[in-house]
């Protein structure tokens, strides 16, 4: 029986065979406000990540929310009420005010329960980048790891996951804010497939300009050729926006040119997805550098 509980948030992409795999793993929901519809995207959730990229098609849109202070209260408290510890690990603080929440609650349950262990831990990752991390803790933590010795573990690997991505369309960043209309007007012309990445903080940061879906590929490929590290993982996840057969296609690439990585293909669900909109392709893997 495991003494602690590892929890993370929807955020952390993972696909159902994952859960399969990893049943024991707890998943925090988020909700989703898509076309002025409250819906939750998670474990138990009211939406699909096929219904969301059909909505985004047809031309909703939406917003996401952070989890409450209640939903973090409740959910941990489960595990602390059984006698359990536990480690939560969260989306990055470079993209949301979850961690801090998070930690506001973490605060407040020690109070009540002096005698466990309540760790909170900002992976610094989102999206499938996340749910790598997670996957690779979760199976340390199933193989026995104890809970200060896994979030060590976490702590020192969690910047050596490389995100790298590419956006089919640019009107779902300037939605979010984070380019201008003028801007998205031309990329979009231009077919400019912005190649972005995390960085050490958390942050989306533009790392290129690419033209067309074969360059935007071909220097994720570089990216990957530049820093990629087999001996810490040879776990690569490919994401997609609703976007399959480009993903097979990366996959087919990643698989030819590093024959030793491990691939698996996943959704980008609608917490990233809302702002990223369908055809979102990304590339994570284990690197000597972000």
């Amino acid at each position: 029986m495991m003494k602690y509980q590892l929890i993370t948030d929807a955020t952390a992409d993972m696909s159902e065979e994952i859960f399969r795999e990893i049943p024991e793993l707890d998943m925090i929901p988020m909700e989703v406000i898509l076309d002025g519809e409250a819906k939750t995207y998670g474990p138990g959730g009211d939406l699909s990540v096929e219904e969301f990229y059909q909505a985004l098609r047809q031309g909703k849109y939406g917003s996401t929310s952070q989890i409450t202070p209640y939903t973090y209260t409740e959910t941990f408290e489960k595990y602390l009420k059984e006698g359990k510890d536990v480690l939560y690990l969260a989306f990055s603080s470079g993209l949301s005010a979850t961690y801090q929440a998070a930690l506001g609650c973490v605060e407040k349950l020690k109070k009540s329960y002096p005698d466990r262990k309540i760790i909170c831990l900002d992976t610094r990752c989102a999206c499938a980048g996340q749910g790598l991390l997670v996957y690779e803790a979760a199976l340390k933590w199933k193989d026995g790891a104890d809970i200060d010795g896994l979030a060590k573990w976490v702590e020192e690997r969690k910047l050596s996951i490389c995100h790298w991505f590419t956006v089919d369309n640019l009107e779902y960043l300037k939605k979010g804010g984070r380019i201008s209309a003028a801007a998205a007007a031309i990329g979009n012309i231009l077919q400019v497939k912005p190649l972005l990445r995390v960085d050490e903080e958390g942050k989306l940061v533009v790392a290129g300009k690419p033209r067309g879906q074969r360059q935007a590929m071909n220097m994720k490929l570089k990216a990957m050729e530049e820093s990629w590290d087999p001996s810490m993982g040879n776990n690569v996840w490919i994401a997609h926006g609703d976007a399959l057969k480009e993903a097979e296609k990366l996959k087919a690439e990643v698989e030819k040119r590093f024959p030793q990585a491990r691939c698996r293909i996943v959704w980008v669900g609608p917490i990233i997805g809302m702002h990223t909109g369908p055809g979102m392709q990304a590339l994570l893997f284990w690197g000597k550098k972000r």
